[in-house]
């Protein structure tokens, strides 16, 4: 045999059984040593290469013959082989759901904005709403000719599955509050089901200029988009062009009354922290946690929600940040930061990493860290300001954290701030500090120019700029100046 025919698995194959069957086989006796080790190099490595476990089931592939042999990683739902030796495609993944539950009562419909009686529409929890409210329409397995695609009804709902993780949580909540407000709104028109849904573009510009005035330019934005999302989720037209949404939308912004506007949010500083801190117990579980997640949260520049979660039942590690995802971080000059990876954020699915540094004073996130770490000791795949509770832990909510601050400020007598106060003390903080405008905008991971409004607002932190000292001046113009085309 030449050499080179040992390079055809026919021939290989061939040879390999020929010599199986026949040991003494005048074949083996014509091989050269530089050929035998040319075939056993190969052999090697189409064994180690080869799905199948054994040159026998290689002559039955390239024979076309169905093998009964079990392929390496065939245990994976996407590797599954057909009798010609092909694979399935990698299609169908398990998507991760979240479905209501029964334990998961909602609270009654508050006055004036209680729906009419409806199959259609079941009393449920503002975020289950796109998905558990359906249109009298909902999307079909035929196209827009009429034609069955032959899609199973498990298609069609692995359809509304995957655009339903198009939104976050708490955006469906909103978007689930608007969906009540206009389908109250229909009842009042008395608008009949297959006309709400496709909406005309005249019945939501109705919608909008109904409701403008009575609600923040904001919100109705939110409801708008959130009868749009539904349109989208149960595969409606829409047809509202974009021109007349934002035409609507600027409208109802200008006419949104004074008493829907926010207060000016007030930002946290490090006075206005050290005398929560007065006013919390060090050693009760859940100030600790308190003050180790305030702090914690002011000197990374990061949301409150990103911190904390939003119900008891909410805790999702593969979402929120636990003791495990906290690591010490050191320079080339032996500077020392403490970071924290956050599993999910509203700009990124794949996470973000944020940090702070040990401080001087009361308000040093170190030592509140490592009181929380002595009064709580928190499970490490748990909530990471997860507090200790009768038997048990609670991780950290939302609206538990702001109002333990709430009722600190109260005691020492200080008007309560705003969550969002913090991450934009934060800010101002470390601007005050001279960090550069470019620094402080990446620490705290602004991605927009609402950045800048905050050298708009503070004039102490414009004070520097506006002095004779040319360097710091320029500073500031080559920031807020648009660059030169």
């Amino acid at each position: 045999m030449d050499p080179h025919e040992v390079s055809s698995p026919r021939n290989l194959s061939s040879s390999h059984q020929s010599q199986s069957r026949h040991p003494s086989s005048s074949l083996s006796l014509t091989l050269t040593p530089q050929s035998n080790l040319l075939r056993s190099l190969y052999v090697n490595s189409v064994l180690r290469q080869s799905p199948y476990p054994n040159p026998h089931a290689i002559s039955n592939t390239a024979g076309n013959q169905p093998s009964d042999t079990k392929p390496v990683g065939s245990g994976r739902k996407h590797s599954i082989s057909r009798a010609n030796g092909s694979a399935q495609p990698r299609w169908d993944v398990n998507i991760v759901t979240t479905p209501p539950t029964h334990s998961q009562t909602p609270t009654p419909y508050s006055s004036g904005l209680t729906p009419a009686v409806s199959h259609l529409r079941p009393h449920c929890l503002a975020r289950h709403r796109l998905r558990l409210w359906k249109p009298l329409h909902p999307r079909t397995s035929l196209d827009s000719q009429g034609r069955p695609l032959g899609l199973s009804p498990a298609d069609l709902e692995r359809i509304e599955d995957v655009i339903t993780h198009a939104w976050a949580e708490s955006t469906r909540e909103l978007y689930g509050s608007g969906l009540l407000v206009f389908h109250v709104f229909c009842d009042n028109k008395s608008i009949p089901e297959d006309q709400r849904a496709p909406a005309s573009s005249l019945l939501t510009s109705s919608f909008v200029s109904t409701i403008a005035g009575a609600y923040a330019g904001r919100t109705i934005s939110k409801y708008l988009y959130g009868v749009r999302a539904w349109h989208i989720l149960h595969g409606l037209e829409w047809s509202l062009n974009e021109p007349e949404m934002e035409a609507l939308l600027k409208a109802a912004s200008t006419l949104a009354p004074t008493s829907s506007k926010r207060k000016k949010r007030q930002p946290y500083t490090i006075a206005f922290i050290s005398s929560l801190r007065d006013h919390l117990i060090p050693d009760n579980p859940l100030d600790a946690a308190v003050y180790a997640c305030l702090t914690t949260t002011f000197y990374t520049a990061a949301r409150v929600g990103e911190f904390t979660v939003r119900r008891l039942d909410a805790f999702d590690p593969t979402i929120h940040v636990k003791p495990s995802d906290k690591r010490q971080d050191q320079d080339r000059n032996g500077l020392t930061t403490t970071t924290f990876h956050l599993p999910r954020t509203k700009s990124s699915l794949d996470g973000e990493d944020v940090y702070w540094a040990r401080q001087d004073g009361p308000t040093d996130p170190e030592a509140a860290w490592a009181k929380h770490q002595e009064v709580n000791q928190p499970p490490a795949d748990g909530h990471l300001f997860a507090y200790r509770f009768k038997e048990g832990y609670r991780p950290m909510t939302k609206t538990k954290f702001l109002e333990r601050l709430r009722a600190a400020a109260r005691e020492a007598g200080l008007e309560p701030l705003q969550g969002h106060g913090i991450r934009i003390g934060s800010t101002l903080e470390y601007l005050l500090r001279g960090l550069p405008f470019d620094v402080v905008k990446a620490k705290g991971r602004w991605a927009s120019d609402a950045f800048t409004l905050y050298l708009r607002k503070h004039a102490q932190i414009m004070a520097p700029y506006m002095q004779a000292t040319p360097l710091i001046h320029d500073a500031f113009v080559r920031y807020t100046m648009p660059p030169v085309r």
